[in-house]
């Protein structure tokens, strides 16, 4: 049986391509492409191996002037690729994804962008009892005018417990959790992993979280916050000092919100620098 051509073909004997057709309404496009595009990712760690997740990926370039559409099919194709390569994110690795999307698309500005969570490992500080903590991470990888930029975000709960009703109390003092958000630009030399600054940030909160803990863990964290207690701006600068001498940083943005338990209300501060 014979089936109607459902996409007929041009006088060359090829599919017309409509989208590399040209405009005359002489406006460029500064981003066109996808969103909202999930694929499995694998996340570089400390000790080489890596860890499995779901990033959400938008992926976009600029479009000249004199051109109808980009071609949308490549993007997914580029996800493609990578998952089968089994190519793990991090920074050097969005370089290379960035210069291969451009090239793919044939464009000189573009930008991946990828939200995804991260899921670390952590054993309890007395019991040691292993659990997995998550935190919320995101990866921008942007050319524009010929540089490259390459940021990572981070979102890690903590915890911090008031200086103020410490001193003023005659027991106990107030404390609650609070999310720290830490967004580096990094150099072409950076070897930056999640985990690493997921860690840096939780060395400077009155004491970190976990995911599973036992009665002597329990005893530690609190103990922990009350011999280390911080206000919301002293959580703030002791994150960006930390931030900062990390190798390969060249910018970053610090940014501490206390769930304050005594208000409705957060407290909050933010730092950025350009170093």
């Amino acid at each position: 049986m014979n089936f109607p051509d459902l996409h007929p073909l041009g006088a060359s004997g090829t599919m017309p391509d409509i989208q590399g057709s040209v405009d005359h309404r002489n406006l460029p496009i500064e981003q066109v492409g996808v969103r909202g595009v999930k694929y499995p990712v694998m996340i570089a760690q400390d000790n080489g191996s890596t860890a499995a997740s779901v990033g959400e990926f938008s992926l976009s370039v600029g479009l000249p002037a004199d051109q109808k559409g980009t071609h949308m099919s490549r993007f997914v194709e580029l996800l493609e690729s990578m998952n089968q390569r089994g190519l793990s994110l991090s920074a050097s690795a969005l370089r290379g994804l960035l210069a291969e999307m451009l090239q793919r698309l044939d464009a000189t500005t573009g930008e991946i962008d990828v939200a995804l969570p991260f899921f670390m490992m952590k054993a309890a500080p007395v019991s040691g009892v292993q659990s997995l903590m998550d935190y919320r991470c995101r990866w921008i990888a942007r050319q524009t005018r010929g540089a490259t930029e390459i940021q990572c975000e981070v979102k890690v709960p903590v915890k911090s417990l008031c200086p103020c009703s410490k001193e003023i109390s005659e027991y106990g003092a107030h404390n609650q959790r609070s999310e720290v958000t830490v967004t580096v630009g990094l150099d072409g030399s950076a070897q930056l992993s999640v985990e690493g600054l997921v860690k840096a940030i939780e060395s400077q909160a009155s004491c970190e979280l976990w995911g599973l803990l036992k009665r002597p863990d329990e005893k530690y964290v609190t103990e922990r916050a009350y011999d280390n207690p911080k206000f919301v701006e002293d959580l703030v600068r002791d994150v960006a000092v930390t931030v900062r001498a990390i190798p390969g940083v060249v910018s970053f943005s610090v940014e501490a919100e206390n769930f304050e338990s005594i208000h409705n209300h957060s407290a909050w501060a933010r730092i950025r620098s350009s170093l």
